[in-house]
């Protein structure tokens, strides 16, 4: 049965530390940001004009064309970036009891810049795949499900909070507590990542070195 492929996924999840800390991260992250979005997006339409709309439309666009800049990027980096960028979300939050209005706006950007930092980071955490033992096309399969999973899940919890009248504040701060656990995965995936390319970089220098000393 082809349901056999959904236990695949659990086991090569489960076999792999870094994988399996790399799927919750990007289940959580997600699922924080689509259990908002609805609500984000109702603000967009009360206080935002359409060229504004557009315009962090057209921003959240570029993603493809800006990746080229960080092709030498380190990943370990954008995970650092990325763990900052979170830390402002959840300081955002507090915006909401100043202005409505520019929560909205703050938490658009945010969002729009979060969606292309998670573009980059998918790009170059491909070539560590090679250090484990799934496939590439598993290893995108395996993204994809969580992705799905997670803005289903998300979906349906702010179909819920909307259902039981449950404040937009209450939600912010239900919000919070799941990201700082995020954030707790997305370090563990930056000491990682940075060890890695560590490690990577005294292996070529010792390469280097030993070439030079064969053919002084």
């Amino acid at each position: 049965m082809k349901l056999k492929n959904y236990k695949f996924i659990l086991h090569e999840i489960n076999q792999s530390t870094f994988l399996y800390l790399q799927s919750m991260a990007i289940l959580f992250i997600t699922y924080i940001d689509w259990t908002l979005m609805p609500y984000v997006t109702k603000l967009e339409g009360t206080y935002l004009p359409v060229y504004m709309i557009s315009f962090f439309m057209l921003i959240g666009a570029l993603d493809g064309i800006i990746q080229p800049l960080f092709k030498h990027i380190r990943i370990y980096k954008i995970y650092l970036f990325s763990i900052v960028l979170d830390v402002i979300q959840i300081a955002s939050y507090a915006l909401y009891l100043v202005s409505v209005e520019l929560f909205t706006y703050v938490i658009l950007a945010i969002f729009t810049i979060q969606g292309i930092t998670f573009e980059v980071a998918r790009v170059h955490t491909v070539d560590f795949m090679k250090h484990e033992s799934i496939g590439l096309k598993e290893y995108l399969m395996i993204r994809s499900f969580i992705i799905s999973l997670a803005i289903i899940v998300g979906g349906v919890s702010a179909m819920l909070f909307d259902y039981l009248d449950i404040p937009l504040l209450s939600i912010l701060g239900y919000l919070t507590l799941l990201a700082l656990f995020g954030i707790y995965l997305q370090y563990r995936l930056y000491k990682i990542f940075k060890k890695r390319i560590y490690l990577s970089d005294v292996e070529v220098e010792q390469d280097k070195k030993e070439l030079y000393e064969k053919f002084r």
